[in-house]
């Protein structure tokens, strides 16, 4: 590798650890503070808040590593226009497509780690998380049979159990539910029963009474009933299950059979789509660094700035993750649609090539010289 291209690489690697290092912290703050409370209203130690927050990263890196290798991009090409060195280069014959080197190997660097992530360390995570929930779970589960204790499972849940049995049959079940700002729901029942399923443990109550107060109204309303089941999962998790499709490993979703199948609950274009999506948000990284690098460059020099190379940058940028994301749902309709993944990172890379080509077709001998402030 030349001199010329290690220095822009090494600007761009330090800048990318700048950013990469910053938006991660923004988004593991902004997520950590949610995680805290929950576990906290839960009774959990510390040393489970940070293993959770710890086993988080890896998918927040995957997030944060392509837009960070973007705006990095765009940094430092915007201070070499700014700084006139890219001026320097191309006067001494150099096209923007050997000045897209650099940027490529950056790129590549990135989706080098992001393969990692994706193939290795994600489902890895994944499935630490999947089993890290299902003990919480269980252990807020077990929490909830005490006698005579009123508790707090969740924000606005009071539960009360009266007597429990030798056979596990709760007596005397008082649950009082203020979560919603409308209305108030209080439950009483002679009996009830924990039953435990997938999407998380049930309470069937047996042989009572509820009261439905409306906040807005001030009226009471009150029914009775012979049985009825009330959700613990959404206060304390799912029981357990089979895996999902994040928690397989890249060998299983190349050959994903029926019982894979039965054992995530998805279907084969999802199966198949999640397979296409950790090689095409690997190289995502390299499409949106050369997208960034190539609307600046297309532009050239002009005395107004380059605010406006920059804003191309960032709405082509938001213009193909909309893309992405649309044919997302298309691709994991079909097994046979999951090409569609492809498109966007084919689109970026065919943009990147067009700006490029823009910006070469330009600096032509020859060709036209810029008018309203701007220089060839």
């Amino acid at each position: 590798m030349a001199r010329l291209d290690r220095y822009i690489l090494s600007q761009l690697l330090r800048v990318f650890a700048f950013f990469a290092l910053v938006l991660i912290s923004v988004y593991w703050v902004n997520r950590a503070a949610r995680l805290f409370d929950q576990l906290i209203s839960d009774g959990q130690p510390l040393l489970v808040f940070l293993e959770l927050t710890a086993l988080s990263l890896p998918m927040l890196i995957r997030t944060v590593l392509p837009v960070a290798a973007f705006v990095a991009t765009v940094y430092v090409t915007h201070g070499l226009l700014r700084s006139n060195e890219m001026a320097v280069m191309q006067a001494a014959g150099l096209s923007p497509y050997r000045l897209a080197w650099p940027i490529a190997v950056f790129g590549l660097i990135v989706a080098g780690f992001l393969l990692v992530l994706m193939h290795l360390l994600i489902p890895s995570a994944y499935g630490q998380l999947s089993e890290r929930h299902n003990e919480i779970a269980q252990n807020v589960s077990a929490g909830l049979l005490q006698e005579g204790v009123f508790q707090h499972p969740g924000g606005g849940i009071t539960f009360f159990i009266a007597e429990i049995t030798q056979d596990g049959a709760l007596n005397g079940i008082y649950l009082s539910d203020t979560r919603s700002m409308e209305r108030r729901i209080d439950y009483t029942a002679s009996s009830a029963l924990i039953v435990p399923e997938a999407s998380g443990p049930k309470l069937v109550m047996i042989d009572g009474f509820a009261q439905i107060y409306d906040n807005r109204t001030g009226r009471l309303a009150t029914t009775t009933f012979s049985d009825f089941t009330y959700d613990l999962g959404a206060l304390i998790g799912p029981a357990g299950g089979g895996r999902s499709v994040q928690e397989l490993s890249t060998g299983e979703l190349f050959r994903p059979g029926p019982a894979l199948i039965a054992e995530t609950g998805a279907t084969a274009a999802q199966l198949r789509f999640e397979l296409v999506s950790r090689f095409v948000d690997a190289f995502a990284a390299v499409a949106t660094a050369l997208v960034g690098y190539a609307a600046l460059i297309a532009g050239g020099f002009s005395r107004l700035g380059f605010w406006r190379e920059v804003l191309l940058a960032v709405a082509l940028l938001v213009v193909l993750q909309t893309l992405a994301n649309f044919l997302a749902g298309e691709a994991m309709r079909s097994v046979a649609l999951s090409w569609l993944g492809l498109v966007p990172l084919g689109l970026s890379f065919a943009v990147a090539f067009a700006l490029m080509r823009h910006a070469a077709r330009r600096r032509r001998p020859g060709a036209p010289a810029a008018t309203d402030g701007a220089a060839p």
